[in-house]
C-alpha cells in the first residue's frame, strides 16, 4: 500500500525535520546540484533557500506536462565533526501550470488547469575520506533517502521512497587572493534505487553523475557551471524513474555574511525540464552549539 500524506501532516513533518537537524547539527553550493567534498564547519548552520521556474516540465506518471514553479527550495545543512555532515533539504510548495494531461498511468486529483503539493523531503550525510594532495583530489562519500511526502494524485510526485549513494571527487587549482583556489573542480559517480511506482517489488538502478565547476572572477563573484542528471540501467524504465539530466550555467554574489546565486538550467533528456531560471540565497551561521565528541 502506497503511503499519503496530508499537506498538513506533510508540512509539520517538514518543519519538525528541519527543527530537529537544527538543534543536533558543505553538501553542494547553490545553484549546484553536484556535490562538493567541503564541510560546514562543526556547529554552524548553512541555511539555503530558493525559487526555480522551469518551462516544459514533464511529469511521465501522471502524463502532465506544463511549467513548474519550485517556492521554498530549502537545504539546511551543518558539520557534526570535522569531518561528517548531515543534510535535510525539500520543496515547500511545487506548482504546476498545466499545458496538458496525456493517458495518465494513475488515478489523479486535480481541478482546473493547475495543481500543487509539497515536495519530497531528502535526508543525506556526507563524509569526506581523504583530504586533498598535491597531485591527487579530496575523495568523499555521500548516501541518504527520499521519502513519500507527496500525493501522487496531485500528479507531480511519485509518493515513493528512494536511496542513493555517491561517491564524491573535488580538486581545487590555481591561487586567487592568497591561499584562495581559483578554480574548484567536483565530480560525483554513485547510484541511486528508485521504487517503481507500478511495479510491485520491483524498482530502477539508475545512475547518479554529476561534474560542475566554480570559478573565482572576484573576492565577491564566482562564474559557476555544471552538468547532473541520473541516468536509467533499464532501456524500457518504469513510470516515473526515468532518465533526466541538466546544464546549468550560473553565478555566486557574497555581500556580507550572505551567499546569493542565480543560473540558467536546460535540459538533457526527453523528460526533463526545456530550461529554467533559479534564484537563491545562502547564510552560513557561526557556531551554535557544540557537536558531540
Amino acid at each position: 500500500m502506497r503511503v499519503r500524506i496530508s499537506s498538513v501532516r506533510t508540512a509539520i513533518i517538514f518543519c519538525v525535520c528541519l527543527f530537529a537537524l537544527a538543534i543536533t547539527v558543505s553538501a553542494q553550493q547553490r545553484p549546484l546540484l553536484t556535490d562538493d567534498i567541503d564541510i560546514t564547519p562543526p556547529g554552524a548552520l548553512e541555511i539555503s533557500a530558493g525559487v526555480d521556474f522551469y518551462q516544459d516540465a514533464r511529469f511521465p506518471l501522471s502524463g502532465m506536462e506544463g511549467d513548474l514553479t519550485r517556492l521554498g527550495n530549502i537545504r539546511i545543512k551543518s558539520g557534526i565533526a570535522s569531518n561528517v555532515e548531515l543534510q535535510i533539504e525539500g520543496v515547500i510548495q511545487d506548482y504546476v501550470s498545466i499545458d496538458s494531461i496525456n493517458s495518465p498511468a494513475i488515478p489523479l486529483n486535480i481541478r482546473g488547469n493547475s495543481t500543487h503539493d509539497f515536495g519530497d523531503i531528502t535526508v543525506s550525510a556526507k563524509i569526506r575520506l581523504r583530504n586533498e594532495k598535491k597531485h591527487l583530489p579530496s575523495v568523499g562519500l555521500k548516501f541518504g533517502f527520499e521519502l513519500p511526502n507527496t500525493d501522487q494524485a496531485k500528479g507531480i510526485g511519485t509518493n515513493q521512497i528512494n536511496i542513493f549513494s555517491k561517491i564524491i571527487l573535488q580538486k581545487k587549482f590555481g591561487s586567487f587572493a592568497g591561499n584562495t583556489p581559483r578554480m574548484n573542480l567536483m565530480g560525483n559517480i554513485g547510484i541511486g534505487l528508485m521504487s517503481a511506482p507500478l511495479d510491485r517489488f520491483s524498482q530502477n538502478d539508475v545512475i547518479l553523475y554529476g561534474i560542475a565547476g566554480i570559478y573565482r572572477v572576484t573576492d565577491h563573484i564566482n562564474i559557476v557551471s555544471e552538468v547532473n542528471g541520473r541516468a536509467s540501467t533499464r532501456r524500457n524504465a518504469p513510470l516515473g524513474t526515468e532518465s533526466q539530466g541538466q546544464f546549468r550555467v550560473g553565478a555566486q554574489f557574497r555581500a556580507s555574511s550572505l551567499r546569493f546565486d542565480t543560473a540558467a538550467a536546460f535540459g538533457l533528456t526527453r523528460n526533463s525540464p526545456r530550461t529554467g531560471i533559479i534564484f537563491g540565497v545562502t547564510y552560513v551561521s557561526p557556531t551554535i552549539f557544540t557537536p558531540a565528541k
